[in-house]
């Protein structure tokens, strides 16, 4: 009961009674009652003791490690995590740490509470994080190929980019769909083009994320329904819909709906997958496009968790219970420049979401409370430039990612400030996280910076920072209301305009573009879709259209208008809508009469 008090009371903030807990004690009572506490509290020693007999245990007894031994290139043995003073577990024996006991509060074990040091006992010694390439692009065919490709050469799971016309609920051959159609990702319209994407690739095998929000339940439905035309059981399907609508909002722009029926497509997504889809992250709370907007490192953790504690708070209105479907929400993140920085900022937000999981929201299960995230590297730092020279932006990312323990990667291409990436420089980004991952040996111990004097100084100061502007986000009415108002964005834009005058100045060196300039002659080869692309895929949604039974799809979008004028999970009538040729425009067509478009407010 001590320790819980210390892990869970010890904290400065004294307004944010709705950040952690209702009950905020000063710093100075909490020191006290620390202190007459101190003799029932577990030595850092017995801990570790206790987390190698438990935790750690039960981990190896389901994933054992890559190798019996891990030690440097001169022999010297890499321990699985380092602790305090001296401090190790290389399997000799147990150590004998003498740190202070802020150190169980504030880091604890990897696989523990609060998870700063990781959500699994051994991270990448046992499993490597997924190389998950994101791409997309032209036609379902095209697309495939490039899949295929990817897998071949290693890559562990999959990651699907949709073109805008797609990500905003239009069927390839609507009049606004003109001139887009495969353009910044593939073109789907209908299953026949799903199934064409995951052709000779078996779903129940392959871990597979889609980067789509406004119209997400109708692709999930399409792949649910590709899996089940495959004989794959629904109920072992792995992977992630980004399916955040929040931060659409506020940084990226691919909105359908107002909110109120945004929100309650999400915890229909929640609630079916709970029961239906077990295994499937629901929503990629995102915190990537908010950075790639302009925002710090501050910033996109507390707006990410906002949103995050935003869409808890819609479940739970929905009647669902916190811990039937907080273990399938996972993150996304931005691996930005400033590498000590970018490891800080993950590990924070583990400790926060945590936190937040089990005092705020009362989660039980332990598996709530973990913040499992994919990372990408960051597309507004790639230069036109000396377009090579993002190779070694990319790796810094990555490497930043990797040290703050993401569970799942994608490193950009060098010519994506370009143009879309070809198959060569896709080939060498993801070489960029096999070597990481095989070479470099920062994946042989876990949480390796853990300790830093800096590192943990960052860590802390990020929290700090956050929980601030959480607090001011509570006291607004939360994370949909700050979005109303335009907080959340005039804060994004006043912090890209400051980065913007600093390079403008040389205060910030971007190299090959504010110094360091050569002229050049850019002899990159260049990925280039075909324009008549675009014709065929309005002849295949044509003949589409003219073979299917028209009674029943006139009778499925009736079924549809009412049941969105009502409080049904609108799941399982997608699955039903796409698998009888029902297209993604008509669906979102048909949502769009009965709840309206969503047109953002000048602020």
């Amino acid at each position: 009961m001590a320790l819980y008090l210390r892990k869970n009371l010890n904290t400065k903030d004294t307004k944010g009674t709705k950040v952690y807990g209702s009950l905020v004690l000063s710093s100075s009572f909490v020191y006290l009652v620390s202190f007459v506490l101190k003799g029932f509290i577990m030595t850092l020693n017995d801990q570790y003791n206790q987390w190698k007999e438990t935790t750690l245990k039960k981990s190896l007894g389901k994933f054992k490690e890559r190798k019996e031994r891990f030690e440097t290139s001169a022999g010297i043995e890499v321990p699985r995590v380092a602790l305090p003073f001296g401090g190790d577990d290389t399997g000799r024996g147990d150590p004998a740490p003498t740190g202070d006991e802020s150190y169980l509060e504030k880091l604890g074990f990897p696989g523990e509470y609060p998870y700063t040091r990781g959500v699994q006992p051994t991270m990448y010694r046992s499993r490597f994080w997924t190389m998950r390439q994101y791409a997309g692009f032209s036609t379902a065919e095209e697309s495939n190929k490039r899949y295929r490709y990817l897998l071949g050469q290693g890559q562990t799971g999959l990651s699907v980019a949709f073109d805008l016309p797609t990500q905003i609920g239009y069927d390839a051959d609507d009049p606004i769909a003109q001139g887009e159609v495969g353009k910044v990702g593939v073109s789907i319209s209908s299953i026949k083009d799903m199934e064409q994407l995951f052709d000779q690739i078996p779903l129940d095998k392959v871990s597979t994320s889609m980067t789509i929000n406004a119209p997400a339940g109708v692709l999930l439905a399409m792949y649910i329904a590709v899996a089940k035309r495959q004989g794959a059981d629904m109920h072992q399907l792995r992977g992630t819909i980004q399916n955040d609508i929040l931060k659409e909002y506020v940084a990226r722009g691919t909105y359908i709906f107002p909110p109120a029926p945004s929100m309650r497509l999400i915890t229909d997504i929640f609630s079916f997958c709970a029961q239906e889809v077990p295994y499937w992250n629901t929503i990629s709370i995102s915190g990537y496009h908010i950075r790639e907007a302009g925002s710090t490192t501050v910033q996109e953790v507390a707006f990410t968790l906002a949103n995050g504690i935003a869409y808890v708070e819609a479940a739970l209105k929905a009647g669902l219970d916190v811990d039937a479907f907080a273990g399938q929400l996972s993150f996304f993140f931005n691996a930005h420049k400033d590498l000590l920085e970018e490891v800080a900022k993950f590990r924070a937000a583990r400790r926060m979401w945590a936190r937040i999981m089990r005092v705020r929201f009362a989660a039980k299960n332990s598996a709530s409370w973990q913040l499992r995230f994919h990372t990408q590297t960051a597309g507004s730092t790639l230069t036109a430039q000396q377009p090579e020279n993002n190779v070694v932006r990319v790796t810094l990312q990555a490497l930043s990612a990797v040290l703050g323990g993401t569970q799942s990667l994608h490193t950009n291409s060098m010519d994506e400030a370009l143009w879309l990436p070809t198959e060569k420089s896709v080939r060498v980004a993801l070489r960029t996280q096999q070597i990481i991952a095989y070479e470099s040996g920062v994946a042989d111990s876990v949480d390796p910076l853990a300790g830093s004097y800096l590192i943990e100084h960052l860590t802390d100061e990020i929290e700090k920072g956050a929980l601030e502007y959480i607090v001011r986000i509570d006291e607004m009415g939360g994370a949909l209301q700050s979005i109303e108002r335009g907080y959340m964005q005039n804060e994004i834009q006043n912090a890209a305009y400051a980065a913007q005058q600093e390079i403008e100045r040389k205060e910030q060196i971007v190299v090959g573009v504010n110094q360091f300039n050569v002229d050049e002659v850019l002899t990159l080869e260049r990925l280039k879709v075909d324009p008549s692309i675009e014709l065929g895929q309005r002849e295949r949604l044509k003949e589409l259209r003219e073979t299917r039974d028209r009674r029943l799809v006139e009778q499925l979008l009736g079924k549809l208008k009412s049941a969105a004028s009502g409080t049904d999970n609108l799941m399982p009538l997608f699955i039903e809508c796409v698998e009888n040729d029902i297209t993604l425009g008509e669906i979102c067509n048909t949502l769009r009469g009965v709840w309206g478009e969503y047109v953002a407010q000048g602020f």
